[in-house]
């Protein structure tokens, strides 16, 4: 496709019709943003950048200089991966994105990546450690700071339900039986799963790991609902306390 630049004098036309000038820069931005558009009309989301698609995410449905050059920078700074890892209070404290904009973005991102996650956890049958891998690489990916998660099972060790019951520090999530097994009596479950990750990426148990696998055991025995194993998520490998070396029971 060919266009003829304007000339001199079709600008000052256009200036003297409209009683507005346009500046190179924004043109620019408009030609840039209608390339766009129509990129997006004739091949879909895919044939853009992610400056522009993080432009609109961050605008309000379209492209404009100040949207297309803030997501620019911050993709210079950040790449995706990193930001969808990033936590909101981080994210709204950068120059020109807030509250509100780090909020969209955030679940933007959410969004793609459980489009592209595994099919839900919900109705899978737990046999071994194993069988939760693919569903908690997903729950766990990108993390910098400990999360503890909870899998509420049916008596035939199918998942019923999963609950995220702590977000910690960057070594260290706070987690109280109570919150572990107050969704498992008020949905019924018959055994539960937890697991958390380690950001430094070491699936060993640490000792503190073992003492609430064994305060989270004694209370399930009491309620009459089996606490089946502990996961302990690493970069490359999951630990299972029940295989690690289940804690002793407590005597007195």
């Amino acid at each position: 496709m060919m266009f003829k630049p304007a000339s001199i004098q079709d600008n000052a036309s256009h200036e003297t019709t409209s009683g507005l000038s346009r500046s190179p820069g924004a043109s620019a931005t408009a030609d840039g943003e209608a390339d766009a558009l129509e990129r997006l009309r004739r091949f879909g989301p895919r044939a853009l950048t992610d400056p522009e698609l993080l432009g609109w995410v961050l605008g309000t449905g379209r492209g404009s200089a100040g949207t297309y050059r803030q997501a620019r920078d911050l993709l210079a700074n950040l790449g995706l991966a990193e930001l969808a890892a990033c936590p909101a209070a981080v994210l709204a404290g950068r120059p020109g994105l807030g509250p509100a904009r780090a909020r969209r973005l955030l679940a933007a991102l959410e969004l793609g990546r459980r489009a592209l996650g595994p099919a839900p956890v919900t109705g899978l049958l737990v046999r071994r450690p194993e069988d939760l891998t693919p569903a908690l690489r997903d729950e766990f990916r990108g993390l910098d700071r400990e999360r503890f998660i909870a899998l509420y099972l049916d008596a035939r060790h199918r998942v019923r339900a999963i609950e995220t019951v702590s977000i910690g520090s960057l070594n260290a999530s706070l987690v109280h039986p109570r919150e572990v097994f107050k969704p498992a009596i008020a949905m019924s479950a018959a055994a539960v799963i937890v697991a958390h990750n380690h950001p430094s990426g070491d699936p060993r148990p640490s000792g503190d790991d073992l003492e609430l696998t064994g305060r989270l055991d004694r209370c399930g025995e009491l309620l009459g609902i089996a606490l089946l194993d502990h996961l302990v998520v690493g970069d490359a490998e999951i630990t299972s306390i029940r295989e690690y070396g289940w804690p002793a029971p407590s005597h007195g």
